[in-house]
């Protein structure tokens, strides 16, 4: 990440305060973090997170990311690409990655 791109305020968990200030650059700094290297599928996912959240003001619940693994990859497992993906689990590694705020709920499907 750009030296100059200050990262946006996190809480103690690294989940971002405020998802809004979220951008690209955001998600490779913390995928790094993580020790994740984005590749398209990551960014499939991400995406869909991230305009799931742009339309209902919330994380999607990890069952909604996997049927739409399945609805876009006819065939797949959902919920096993979902942890090849992000093999730490959904809510550790997906939503820190899509700057999403620790979901207080969730199902992992």
């Amino acid at each position: 990440m750009d030296a100059k791109l200050a990262m946006p305020r996190r809480d103690a968990e690294g989940y971002l305060i405020e998802p809004e200030q979220w951008d690209e650059a955001v998600a490779e700094e913390i995928a790094r973090e993580l020790g994740i290297d984005l590749g398209p599928d990551h960014w499939e996912v991400i995406r869909f997170m991230r305009s799931y959240y742009a339309d209902r003001r919330i994380a999607a619940d990890a069952r909604f990311v996997m049927r739409h693994i399945e609805e876009r990859d006819a065939g797949a497992d959902g919920r096993k690409r979902l942890f090849e993906l992000f093999p730490y689990g959904y809510v550790g590694q997906a939503c820190k990655i899509a700057g999403m705020k620790k979901p207080r709920a969730w199902s992992t499907g």
